[in-house]
C-alpha cells in the first residue's frame, strides 16, 4: 500500500483501482433492500423501461466504485475522508458482467489555513467498464493529513 500526505499530491496526476466484475444477483439484491424499481429487480420488466434490460442502482454503482476506491493501492494517509460530492453522473448503466474499474485524476490541491496539518485535493473520479466507458463520473473533496513535521503546514 502506498499511503500518501497532501505534499504526495499534484494537479495532474492519476491513479488507477483494481477491477471488480458486478452479476444480476448483486444488482438485485442491492435494489431490493436500497432502491426497489423494476429496472433493478426484475430482468422482463427491466426490458420495456428506459434501459432496456436490468441496470444497477446508480446508488449501487457509487458503492461499487467506493469499494474500488478503498481497496486500491494508492491512498491518503487516514483514509478516503469525504468532504462532500460537487458533482454526480451516470453516463450509461452498470449491466450484468461489467467489469468495472475506477481512474482518480487530481484536480487541485490545497492547505488549510482554517486547519494546520491539513489539507484537500479535488479529485474527479471516473469509473469506467470493461469497454472503457464511463459509469459514473463524480467530483469530490478529500480531507488530506500534511506530513507532519512540515512546519509550513504544520501551523
Amino acid at each position: 500500500m502506498n499511503e500518501r500526505y497532501l505534499e504526495d499530491y499534484e494537479a495532474g496526476q492519476t491513479f488507477t483501482t483494481g477491477r471488480l466484475t458486478v452479476d444480476a444477483e448483486q444488482i438485485k439484491t442491492f435494489a431490493a433492500q436500497f432502491d426497489p424499481q423494476p429496472f433493478h429487480l426484475d430482468e422482463e420488466a427491466a426490458k420495456r423501461t428506459v434501459f432496456n434490460g436490468l441496470a444497477a442502482s446508480g446508488f449501487h454503482t457509487a458503492s461499487l466504485v467506493m469499494r474500488l476506491i478503498v481497496g486500491s493501492e494508492d491512498r491518503p494517509v487516514g483514509g478516503f475522508i469525504g468532504l462532500g460530492i460537487e458533482e454526480m453522473r451516470w453516463p450509461r448503466p452498470v449491466r450484468p458482467g461489467d467489469e468495472l474499474h475506477v481512474r482518480i485524476e487530481v484536480l487541485e490541491v490545497r492547505a488549510l489555513a482554517s486547519r494546520p496539518g491539513q489539507g484537500t485535493i479535488k479529485v474527479r473520479t471516473t469509473a469506467l467498464n470493461q469497454n472503457n466507458e464511463a459509469v459514473q463520473v463524480s467530483m469530490n473533496n478529500l480531507l488530506v493529513p500534511c506530513r507532519p513535521g512540515n512546519p509550513a503546514l504544520n501551523g
